[in-house]
């Protein structure tokens, strides 16, 4: 009968810190700058000015005037 009490006790709290450690990972992940998630977004489009240098100047020109 102890080893039943001790053995539910030990699965409410694998529970508790298998949550704690999943909330915890959240957190670690979604705390960062967002800088770090803008510059991830923008690498795909990193090589388009190198491909084709004279198209990005003047696409640069044209975004910067975007409303």
């Amino acid at each position: 009968m102890a080893i039943e009490n001790l053995f539910d006790s030990a699965s409410s709290v694998m529970t508790v810190v298998s949550f704690m450690t999943f909330v915890g990972i959240l957190w670690w992940t979604f705390s960062r700058s967002n800088g770090d998630f803008d510059a991830a977004a923008r690498l795909p489009f990193a090589d388009e000015a190198l491909d084709y240098p004279a198209e990005a100047e003047t696409n640069l020109a044209k975004e910067r005037n975007h409303g």
